[in-house]
């Protein structure tokens, strides 16, 4: 996703897995901020990189839908048949 920002005329394109890899000194000053993530990237870390810079800008979010998943990859069986509690659920969900 790098790659394709600079290609499409990006200014400054980074990497990040985590909030802590934010790299602040060099964002100083930018009044846009394009946030992209793959389909394995959890929810809860693009949370955590939105609330960080909530913490430190005036943050206003437009979503912006390019593609809708349509593909459904069933569980395996050995996963399906396994019973979770709620606090199992919650981590999955993001809520733990």
């Amino acid at each position: 996703l790098v790659e394709v920002a600079e290609r499409a005329g990006a200014t400054m394109s980074l990497l990040v897995q985590r909030a802590a890899e934010i790299p602040w000194d060099e964002i100083a000053g930018i009044r846009t901020l394009g946030l992209s993530a793959g389909a394995s990237a959890p929810e809860i870390i693009v949370d955590e990189i939105i609330d960080a810079f909530r913490q430190r800008f005036d943050v206003t979010i437009d979503l912006a839908i390019t593609a809708t998943e349509t593909e459904d990859f069933p569980v395996m069986r050995v996963l399906r048949d396994v019973e979770l509690t709620a606090a199992d659920m919650a981590f999955v969900n993001g809520a733990a």
